[in-house]
């Protein structure tokens, strides 16, 4: 995001396994949840780690894919490289550095077995980027060119985890080498896009907006009418996956024109970053509008200026004083 007022995405929920030190977008950002997760150290990044296939402890309880695992506790010494190994091999998608995820994981300590981390027990699958300063290092590299639906286990030295410094809030010593379990759901990108049946678009005082899906910026037709006074959110595409609650954190891509003159003035596209925020840190007209839709669509969302900026739109945004904005949003994914 190349301004915060309208997307302030600091992601609720994301606190686990995220950095603490600047990141390089809002996007990135993450803050305090319920759950007791730590968070990474800040700092730079250490050199790229060389990637060895063992030792590993192994999984005694939970072997497949999205269940629980049960890890034994680490045997000797762990190896100071970065060791991965693929337990269940999926068919999807490949992921990439940069990429957003949806996992579910489990996090130990090699040598007491200590569970200080998992996803499983809040039957709610992370979502994060992975990206330096978003994540600790070793998701980074254990996970890039991995597909979904593959679960893969990984020992994190401190190097590539939080440092000599560990985390105290978790139990995690600086000396402390971590093993994790992960299992990739799904992966999201800049070309991602709404997944889903086409509803019409009927109306013709409402803006018309392009179906592709391609992952390009659709096409936002506003009419010569006069702008609707009250909120709407219309399904463009409507998906299939769990419907969004006003106290969600969603992962979207989408594209903000003016009501009057169809102006562009904002556009995940554009920066080529998706974007993650908790619907309780937006605009009215954002919350309300994505409040119910389904995870996959692509909602059409017409904010009028009370539910907007008002009289006191952004600096610098284009936008004017009580403007009505259009909007074209992907919902890709939710926690």
């Amino acid at each position: 995001m190349r301004r915060r007022s309208l997307l302030i995405a600091v992601p609720a929920g994301l606190a686990t396994l995220s950095a603490c030190g600047d990141d390089k977008s809002d996007s990135s950002k993450a803050s305090d949840s319920a759950s007791p997760s730590p968070s990474a150290s800040a700092g730079a990044s250490a050199a790229p780690p060389k990637i060895v296939d063992g030792p590993l402890p192994a999984v005694t309880a939970g072997v497949k894919f999205d269940q629980k695992p049960t890890i034994a506790k680490g045997g000797g010494a762990p190896s100071k490289d970065l060791a991965v190994k693929t337990l269940v091999a999926g068919s999807g998608t490949t992921v990439a550095e940069n990429d957003y995820v949806q996992a579910h994981y489990l996090g130990q300590i090699w040598d007491t077995a200590k569970v200080f981390d998992n996803s499983y027990d809040r039957k709610a699958p992370l979502l994060i980027q992975l990206a330096a300063g978003s994540i600790i290092d070793g998701w980074r590299y254990a996970l890039a060119g991995k597909k979904t639906g593959s679960r893969v286990e990984f020992s994190v030295p401190p190097t590539w985890g939080y440092g000599e410094q560990g985390q105290a809030q978790a139990g995690i010593k600086g000396t402390d080498t971590l093993v994790f379990v992960v299992d990739l759901k799904e992966t999201f990108n800049s070309k991602s896009s709404a997944k889903g049946t086409d509803v019409a678009q009927d109306n013709a005082d409402l803006p018309k907006v392009g179906t592709n899906t391609d992952g390009k910026a659709p096409s936002i037709e506003v009419p010569k009418a006069d702008a609707p006074t009250k909120l709407v959110a219309n399904y463009v595409i409507e998906g299939d996956g769990e419907e969004v609650a006003a106290t969600s954190t969603v992962l979207v891509q989408y594209k903000g024109v003016l009501w009057e003159g169809g102006k562009e003035f904002d556009s995940s596209y554009k920066s080529g970053s998706l974007t993650s925020f908790s619907l309780q840190q937006v605009v009215k007209g954002w919350a309300q509008g994505l409040t119910g839709k389904k995870v996959g669509s692509r909602v059409l969302i017409t904010i009028p200026p009370k539910l907007g900026y008002g009289d006191n739109p952004p600096a610098d945004s284009g936008i004017k004083k009580d403007s009505t904005l259009v909007f074209s949003v992907d919902i890709l994914a939710k926690m």
